[in-house]
């Protein structure tokens, strides 16, 4: 190749429009996990939220942005991260190290109902993996082994095994949590619908860094350390009225 012609290969090179990081299939299964259509659970469960309405503390859409945002930071620097690591205990086919944080992801978990939920989640997210044969039968072998199961776990076990990148796999988990906690404000604050979509809307930043961050965060950092959160979540137990389990 002459001189000319590698300087207009490479040329060519730079100019030309980067690969997308997920396409096809990939992106197919990215969307299929973060739907508020996949059926384990996640609509039922307010994580904390509806006790803070109970407490006063969220009344608005400018109160419950603030604890949505908030909530996600918490969730960016605690299971994010083990979630991350998941991934790639999946991808080395380490059971020691994939049973050792599923077990720190259930110590996260430091009330009952957040305990019960990642544990029926990540049951429910199990079981549909196996009625849709989906990823190979020796890592669903290894989820029907773990028991009791957290939906982190199983999550990435979802994303590593359909060829989803890590980075999105983080920003879809994380926005599938603040859409959540969306749904679960226009229910019971309550917020219109606008209202709820400006919160989702202006968040998107913030998902992406969280996601981010998540990325990059020892499994030694990972930290749940919000006492308010543990508190009112504790109070839901036996709070009067209730729409949700968490």
């Amino acid at each position: 190749m002459d001189t000319s012609t590698a300087t207009m290969t490479a040329t060519a090179s730079l100019l030309a429009p980067p690969a997308p990081a997920s396409t096809g299939t990939e992106l197919i299964a990215l969307l299929h996990l973060a739907s508020p259509a996949l059926p384990i659970g996640a609509f039922s469960y307010s994580q904390g939220l509806e006790a803070a309405i109970d407490a006063g503390l969220i009344h608005d859409a400018g109160s419950a942005r603030a604890w949505i945002a908030a909530g996600l930071d918490v969730a960016a620097r605690g299971e994010a991260v083990l979630l991350a690591q998941q991934y790639r205990n999946w991808e080395c086919a380490d059971t020691e190290a994939l049973a050792d944080c599923n077990d720190e992801l259930l110590a996260m978990r430091e009330s009952f109902e957040f305990r019960q939920e990642t544990e029926q989640m990540g049951w429910s997210l199990a079981r549909l993996l196996d009625e849709l044969s989906w990823g190979p039968e020796s890592q669903r072998a290894i989820l029907r082994a773990l028991r009791p199961l957290s939906l982190p776990t199983a999550y990435a076990c979802a994303m590593q095994s359909a060829g989803v990148l890590l980075s999105e796999g983080l920003q879809a988990w994380l926005f599938a949590w603040t859409e959540n906690q969306v749904a679960a404000a226009l229910k019971a604050v309550p917020l219109g619908q606008v209202a709820g979509q400006r919160i989702l809307f202006g968040l998107r930043h913030d998902i992406a860094a969280a996601a981010a961050r998540a990325a990059v965060t020892s499994v030694d950092d990972a930290s749940t350390f919000a006492p308010m959160l543990g508190i009112l979540s504790a109070r839901h137990e036996s709070q009067y009225s209730r729409l949700f389990r968490s």
